[in-house]
């Protein structure tokens, strides 16, 4: 099992709340935690404040050395892909490979509108984003990022949402389901829409999870954050204890 931490309550109601984030990166380090995730929102608001996840996991990645980095989520059609590959690949380089990119297509109305970008068609976006970042991570594009990552072929890529299109998302460009907030019939709940989507092609379609016919851990399926070293192909979504939540 594989267990994460936020370095900072959920959600942190003001800025000063962040300032000890490297001590409790460390800190959770030192008692053997898996990795630490960042969540992405552009605006304070019902959520508190959240720092910018790529900045964040930087600076732990500075004061670590052997935690894993990830998003949790990465607001991805609030972004250029290009800018999100390098970024992404600069921080799994630097940090000797410790990067999980996990992301989600976002709900909050307001900082799509301050960011000037469409709310609408957003799932569809984030698809053809991941196909670009994993397109250059594999420097298979008609561009070449100014830095490769570490990892080979790019870090693992967590893929969260609930819904259909999220699963299938998951399925065909990600590492792992990335779920939250379930507990054990959450997930059983999950299982009909997957084996759907897996009876319909819908994994290992591209160069997603799965292109190569193996069925690991790490391509079976939706890997949730709970896991054992082989996961079926729907694990837990583990429950991450934010510090001081």
């Amino acid at each position: 099992m594989r267990l994460g931490v936020a370095p900072h309550r959920l959600w942190p109601a003001h800025e000063d709340e962040l300032d000890g984030v490297l001590e409790t990166a460390r800190t959770a380090e030192e008692l053997g935690f898996d990795h630490l995730i960042a969540s992405s929102h552009l605006l304070a608001g019902a959520v508190g404040v959240t720092p910018d996840p790529l900045v964040l996991l930087s600076a732990v990645a500075g004061a670590t050395t052997r935690i894993r980095l990830v998003t949790s989520v990465l607001i991805l059609p609030l972004y250029q892909p290009v800018v999100v590959a390098h970024q992404t690949a600069t921080l799994d380089r630097l940090s000797g490979g410790r990067f999980t990119l996990g992301v989600g297509t976002g709900w909050d109305t307001a900082e799509f509108a301050a960011a000037g970008v469409p709310f609408t068609g957003r799932g569809r976006r984030a698809d053809e984003q991941l196909d670009t970042v994993r397109t250059l991570w594999r420097d298979e594009g008609e561009v070449r990022l100014g830095v490769r990552p570490r990892t080979p072929g790019g870090p693992p890529v967590w893929v969260g949402g609930h819904s259909d299109a999220a699963l299938r998302r998951a399925l065909r460009y990600g590492d792992a389901w990335h779920g939250s907030g379930l507990d054990a019939a959450g997930v059983a709940q999950v299982r009909g829409p997957v084996g759907g989507a897996r009876g319909e092609g819908g994994a290992g379609s591209g160069q997603g999870p799965g292109a190569d016919g193996r069925s690991d851990a790490r391509t079976a399926g939706l890997r949730g954050r709970r896991t054992t070293a082989r996961a079926a192909p729907v694990g837990w979504s583990a429950f991450h204890r934010r510090a001081g939540a």
